[in-house]
Formats: C-alpha cells, sequence, structure tokens
C-alpha cells in the first residue's frame, strides 16, 4: 500500500495561495491569510475540490451592504 500526502491549496479573488502550514485547520489558513487579505475574516470557504493532485479550498467574499 502507497500512501500520497495530498497538498492543499487555496484561491482567493483568482489568486492561488500556498497552503502555510498542513497542520492549519482551514480556519487558521484563513486567519493566517487576513492579516494580508483583512477582507477574508468574513469569507465564506468552499471545497475541497480535487484538482489535479491537490485539494482547492476557495475563500468567496461576503456579499453584503454596509449601513
Amino acid at each position: 500500500m502507497k500512501i500520497n500526502l495530498v497538498e492543499r491549496e487555496f484561491v482567493y479573488h483568482g489568486t492561488t495561495l500556498p497552503c502555510p502550514n498542513p497542520k492549519f485547520s482551514i480556519e487558521e489558513v484563513r486567519s493566517f491569510y487576513a492579516a494580508q487579505f483583512p477582507e477574508l475574516t468574513n469569507a465564506a470557504i468552499t471545497g475541497p475540490e480535487t484538482v489535479g493532485d491537490r485539494l482547492r479550498y476557495t475563500f468567496e467574499r461576503a456579499i453584503g451592504s454596509k449601513g
């Protein structure tokens, strides 16, 4: 039996973001990238979707109105 580790990748606004730490939960990855993209704080996470040999998660901005 052969075990393959599947790498994760994250996509936000058309930009592919590498997984900063394979031990991070999906929410921890979102928090990690929220320092660079503050709007990720409230972003929804969809996935995973298998793309080749990777699992792709997508961050989607929350749509709302001000006021």
